[in-house]
């Protein structure tokens, strides 16, 4: 097992890619603290792993939450050696209807949050010579017009990325990020359904954007994560790798219609 008897915090696991890379830890042999906020979900990972799962419940726009969440792993199995910042906000606003509220809540979140994670966790992961995976998106780049907050979050949270994993080599605590494309989560099936698209709407992706025939599963990132969060990663950092289905930067789609 690749990650055998090590200690993982996911925040944001109680679905979606959280959740599966919780799962997939878990196979590997790790040992995991779910966070998030919903309780019943995060009872229930783990009610099915006993003795492999642990709880902690907590909103991350409280700066006070980070110690805490930290706390919770070293109480429940007394070491850490990986940090998953997973959790994520979304809210739909462009540049008209985005207010400062609206943007300090999704910035507390996305960026000061797994911040202050890292700066609770370190004094674990020097002690372990542990990682931080921060899972980001493909929106850091430029974003969509409707995700103006979110896409800045995404680009600060990889600034942060690189500016931590420069600072923190000497002390051999590696710091990636994962910018993901578009992923069929429960919370991503539910936002396209409340824009007005049909039940099946996962069924009929335009090719332009998923060239596979298929929107990434949160399984494919989870498997992806396990190398990074492994000793075999070792000693790279600083890598911000597009988990999507074709190339990000300088993108010009393959034009299969003859008539363009």
């Amino acid at each position: 097992m690749r990650l055998q008897d090590k200690v993982v915090i996911v925040t944001g696991s109680t679905t979606g890619i959280g959740e599966a890379i919780v799962l997939r830890c878990i196979q590997e042999g790790a040992k995991v603290l779910v966070h998030g906020r919903d309780k019943e979900r995060a009872e229930a990972i783990a009610k099915a792993h006993p003795g492999r799962a642990a709880i902690h419940i907590d909103e991350l726009d409280d700066p006070a939450a980070p110690q805490r969440i930290i706390g919770a792993a070293i109480e429940a199995f007394g070491r850490l050696d990986c940090l998953v910042n997973n959790a994520a906000i979304v809210m739909r606003s462009d540049i008209y209807s985005t207010d400062a509220a609206t943007f300090d809540r999704v910035m507390a979140v996305k960026v000061r949050a797994p911040m202050l994670l890292v700066q609770a966790a370190l004094p674990h992961l020097k002690e372990s010579k542990g990682v931080v995976l921060n899972i980001g998106s493909v929106n850091a780049y430029s974003g969509e017009g409707n995700l103006l907050p979110y896409s800045i979050s995404k680009g600060a949270l990889m600034t942060l990325t690189r500016n931590l994993a420069d600072y923190l080599s000497q002390d051999q605590v590696r710091v990636y990020q994962f910018n993901v494309g578009w992923v069929l989560t429960p919370n991503e099936y539910e936002y396209k359904i409340k824009d007005g698209l049909p039940a099946d709407w996962p069924e009929k992706i335009d090719p332009l954007f998923a060239p596979s025939g298929r929107l990434i599963a949160p399984e494919e990132i989870a498997a992806a994560s396990v190398y990074w969060l492994s000793d075999e990663s070792r000693p790279i950092s600083g890598s911000v790798l597009e988990l999507e289905q074709y190339p990000i930067i300088g993108r010009n789609p393959t034009k299969r219609d003859k008539s363009f």
